[in-house]
């Protein structure tokens, strides 16, 4: 006999199942939304993992035939990472060092003009045309001392401070980035084969079989932009280099390292040349000058039009003008690191464009990326 006070317990409701389809949206976008949120923390960041990732991929071949040598261990990263340090830190160092000389002989230069004027230099009167009004102009205002120092006086030195202060703080924050992109690029190599295989994974679950071929069109793009800008930019800046030094340009191994900068971006290279001809012009050896720009122009011509474009569209199988576009508008969005991310790009838009216009298999791609 069942007793009156004791509640009757009762059953549960069951809260139906939604369907798979539903979970599935569901997981998407609570994934796409933790993506974001994590993008968005880390997008101060973002240029750093993209520079270890780019160091990555380019040191990866020769890291992997040295682990297959010696082993796998801890030190061969470190020892990669420290060597790449280097190779960045020497030169930068040699001409911050530089900077700073020139900068003290600058400013004992500026105060002795202060006293004394600044005297008219031999080549004006040496110049074809206009030499007379020229000199009497410098003569009127550079030479005399006290127009100088009202010059000087004119100059708002408070906001001279304020951008120092600015690229301080900027050569900081540089300076933390890069720390951070060497310490990506050892978590990368030192578990580079896990990596890459999750990649792969990765990719084949969300694009299917072409996933493997688009990362190898982004790899070798970035391989044909180390090769075409970065090596073939160092090439043009050590023969070009050796040309500031025969034709004793003002600091040769200082505009060297500039020229060679400039000439990875197609076509700034001009910019360098044309620049320290003049410099060496203005000292007087107009004969110099001229055979300073006859060399870069025949040696920036030689790399521009036949050595990149084999370098940089071999690799990818693409045409110039999709490497050009790239490498311009990378630079220009981008900065430095837009000349491997707008090269990479293009690479994947030119690889879908030729899936989709010639109906290429996934095994017909891959072999055109082998060859």
């Amino acid at each position: 006999m069942s007793n009156p006070s004791c509640p009757i317990p009762q059953k549960e409701e069951e809260i139906p199942t939604p369907p798979i389809r539903i979970q599935r949206r569901a997981r998407g976008i609570l994934a796409l939304f933790f993506v974001i949120a994590g993008l968005y923390t880390i997008k101060n960041f973002l240029p750093a993992l993209l520079w270890g990732g780019v160091f990555a991929i380019s040191l990866w071949p020769l890291y992997h035939k040295v682990e297959r040598k010696f082993g796998t261990s801890t030190w061969l990263p470190l020892i990669f990472t420290s060597l790449l340090a280097l190779i960045f830190l020497i030169p930068v160092t040699f001409i911050g060092y530089k900077i700073i000389d020139e900068m003290h002989s600058a400013l004992q230069w500026i105060e002795n003009v202060r006293h004394t004027g600044l005297p008219v230099p031999s080549w004006v009167d040496e110049l074809p045309f206009g030499s007379g009004q020229i000199h009497n102009w410098w003569q009127n205002n550079l030479s005399q001392s006290e127009k100088i120092q009202d010059f000087l006086h004119s100059l708002d030195l408070g906001h001279s401070v304020q951008v120092t202060r600015q690229v301080g703080s900027q050569l900081a924050h540089r300076s933390i980035l890069f720390v951070f992109s060497l310490l990506t690029l050892f978590f990368l190599l030192k578990d580079g084969e896990v990596i890459i295989k999750k990649c792969l994974k990765a990719s084949h679950r969300l694009f299917g079989s072409q996933g493997e071929s688009l990362a190898a069109q982004v790899v070798s793009s970035v391989h044909g932009t180390l090769s075409g800008l970065v090596l073939v930019g160092l090439g043009e800046g050590a023969v070009m280099g050796v040309a500031y030094v025969v034709a004793d340009a003002p600091q040769p191994l200082i505009f060297g390292f500039v020229t060679a900068i400039c000439a990875m971006i197609p076509f700034l290279g001009w910019v360098a040349v044309t620049l320290v001809s003049l410099l060496i012009a203005a000292k007087g050896s107009m004969i110099a000058a001229i055979v300073v720009w006859v060399v870069g122009a025949i040696v920036l011509f030689l790399a521009d039009h036949f050595v990149r474009p084999v370098l940089i569209g071999g690799s990818t199988k693409m045409p110039f003008l999709w490497v050009l576009l790239g490498i311009l508008g990378g630079a220009e969005i981008w900065g430095l690191l837009g000349l491997f991310l707008g090269p990479a790009i293009m690479a994947s838009l030119h690889l879908f464009w030729s899936l989709w216009t010639e109906g290429a298999t996934r095994e017909n791609v891959g072999r055109k990326l082998h060859r």
